[in-house]
Order: structure tokens, then sequence, then C-alpha cells
């Protein structure tokens, strides 16, 4: 068995953010934070590269949506000398960013890229750290004026919800944004082209439209960059590259369970394995767990077959996990973790096979990260 030094759980609340550590026996666990109490905390991030820097996607009531950064050695957040925004535009049809919602670093060999995805929907990018953002013109101007009158209006706002960088080659990027679908773009976002043939979207007045499609969570396995998955407003799929079809591997999930969830996570070795949590995707969409009894699902073939695993949760709860608090860390047996909307944050450290609480009474969690490294 191999594991990282130290896990160490970045957690997104309604009311700040919070970091949870442990060694790599993952058995006790020390809480920081609040950071930003009162805030809201749609992400926070840790870069890899040297050196170190804390990201954090804000919401505070005084300042509205912005990114605060952290250096590696310091306790302080900062706020961005310039956040992500949008271009003023006299009178009507100006956006504003209503929250920074997700981030994602570039390759090793692009020290200070960000990405960063936000509400309303736009793309935006930092090359020094996080400290100054600029918009991707050809996403905010090029992409999403031709596609705006397919993005319907959700509860939130639509949102750029989904970066994922191909570690082979930083120009290669997919997005994914809330009723508008998955687009790519090889040239650093200069152009894009939709990616959804095959998804299933019975809202749309054609069947097989490009885009106006509604991805949840998207995820491109880091060993096996031609391996790409998505959890749909409509099942969960599987996208095998150069092909351009999606696959609803969703269909081999029990019926009386479906297929219908907002998060997804990989295991970081092996592009056949993946967990998700499915919720009641019946007419109302309470967005709880199916029939009160929460799980995890696992496959360990690519989606041929799904395993239930609920030991030690409880046998009766109302769990919504959103989007952004399912994930799994890099050890070995690699550890999943999800956190809820009723506050709590739990953990498998032996692959979902067992399951235990670490966390409870937070305000409602709306992001788990991991960092299979020491977090200073």
């Amino acid at each position: 068995m191999t594991s990282a030094s130290a896990i160490t759980l970045l957690v997104g609340t309604t009311k700040g953010g919070f970091t949870y550590t442990s060694d790599a026996a993952r058995v006790a666990w020390r809480a920081d934070g609040p950071y930003l109490l009162g805030s809201k905390v749609n992400e926070m991030a840790v870069d890899a590269r040297p050196p170190g820097t804390w990201l954090m996607a804000a919401k505070p009531g005084h300042l509205g949506p912005t990114v605060f950064r952290r250096e590696a050695a310091s306790a302080s957040w900062v706020e961005a000398a310039r956040p992500p925004a949008f271009p003023k535009v006299e009178g009507e049809g100006g956006r504003s960013v209503a929250h920074v919602f997700c981030f994602a670093p570039g390759n090793a060999d692009q020290p200070g890229l960000w990405w960063a995805g936000t509400s309303p929907v736009g793309l935006f990018r930092s090359t020094d750290h996080g400290a100054t953002w600029e918009g991707v013109a050809g996403f905010n101007d090029g992409l999403y004026p031709r596609i705006k009158d397919a993005v319907m209006e959700v509860p939130e706002g639509s949102i750029l919800h989904s970066i994922q960088v191909d570690p082979r080659d930083g120009a290669h990027l997919y997005v994914a944004l809330s009723t508008g679908g998955v687009f790519e773009s090889s040239d650093h976002g200069a152009t894009w082209s939709p990616l959804n043939a095959g998804i299933a979207a019975p809202f749309l007045p054609e069947p097989d439209a490009p885009y106006g499609h509604d991805p949840h969570a998207l995820a491109l396995h880091p060993r096996m960059p031609d391996r790409v998955y998505q959890q749909n407003h409509c099942g969960i799929y599987r996208l095998d590259r150069p092909g351009t079809r999606w696959t609803r591997i969703g269909e081999s999930m029990p019926r009386d369970v479906g297929d219908i969830g907002f998060g997804i996570a990989l295991h970081p070795r092996d592009p056949d394995t993946l967990w998700v949590m499915p919720m009641d995707g019946t007419d109302v969409w309470p967005r709880t767990s199916v029939g009160g009894r929460p799980a995890v699902y696992r496959s360990s073939d690519g989606g041929a077959s799904w395993q239930r695993q609920d030991k030690g949760l409880p046998a009766a709860a109302w769990f919504t996990v959103k989007r952004q608090a399912l994930c799994a860390d890099s050890s070995d047996p690699v550890g999943v973790y999800f956190g809820t909307g009723s506050g709590e944050i739990w953990m498998s450290a032996d692959a979902g096979a067992s399951w235990r609480q670490i966390a409870a009474h937070l305000p409602p969690v709306l992001s788990v990260d991991v960092v299979s490294a020491p977090c200073a």
C-alpha cells in the first residue's frame, strides 16, 4: 500500500471555506477555518506548481463575487487585484459576474496559468497565479453569442462549471456549461466546437441538437486523457477520443435508482473506475438521495456495471450532494469524499467499500476538493 504524505480537504460552504487535514492513515482530521466567514465559497484550490498559491472563489456580501489568493507561506487571504469581470456595456445587453464558480490550473509547463468559470456563463484566464484575470474572447465574445439563445435560465443562473485541460497539451481544453453543453478547443480557447453527440436531451426541440444540453459535471482522466466522463441532467456518459459520440453508461445502473446526479469522481490511476452519487430525478426533482437511502455507486469497468456502496451511511437520510462536492484522493487504496447540503462530510478510506462521517454541522457544503500533499 502506498499513500500520500498528507491529505487536505478544501471545503467550500455557503458561509466560508474550511480545511480538514490528516496524515496518510486518514483516521484523525484537523479542522481549520472558517476562512472568509459569511462568504459564499464555491470552490477552493491549491496550485501543485510552485509557489503553491491557494485560490478561493468567494462572494462576500459587501464585495460581490471575486477571487481571493493566499501565498503558500502566508495565513492571509488577499483579494485579486483584478478579479474576473465582463466588460462594461452601455445600455442593455451587458453582463456582470454573479459567481466565480470553478478553477482549473494550467499544465506544469504553464506556470502561473489558471482558468476560471463563472455564472452567468463566462471563461476567464490568469497568467500571474490568480492575481489578475481577463476574459477569454474566443469563448465570451465568440462562442457565447452564438449559443446564448439555447442557454436556458436555471434557478441560480447558467454556469460554466467544469474546465478540463489535456495534460499532454495545455492548448487543448474542454468546458461544460449548464443548459449549454460540452465544448472543446485546441487553441487555448480561441475557437470552440460542440461535443454533445449522443447525449439525451428530451427538453430540446431537436433531439440531436449540437448544443443546449445540460451537463452537470465533466471529468477527464489524468492518466488516459482520451477518456472523458460526464454526469448529465439526462444520465451518465463516457466518451473515448478520438470519437465524438457519447455512450450512456448510466443505462446499466439499477432501474429503481436511475443515473441522474451531479458529481462524478475518477480513480487517479485506473481510467475504468469511477464513482457517482445518484439523486432523485423524478418529476418533482427533489435533488435528494433516492428514496431517502443515500449510496455511492462505483464502476470498475468503465460503466458496464455498477456496485452500490452504502456501508456506514445512514439507513435513512435525504442528502443533497452538489456537483463539486464529490472527489477522490491519490492514495492506495483510494479515498473518496463527499459533502452534503446539510453540512456533513463523509469519507471512505477503502475506495468506497465503507464510509464514516468526519465533519457535521457545517453550513451547506458547495464543494470538496482534495490535495494529496501537505498544505502549509
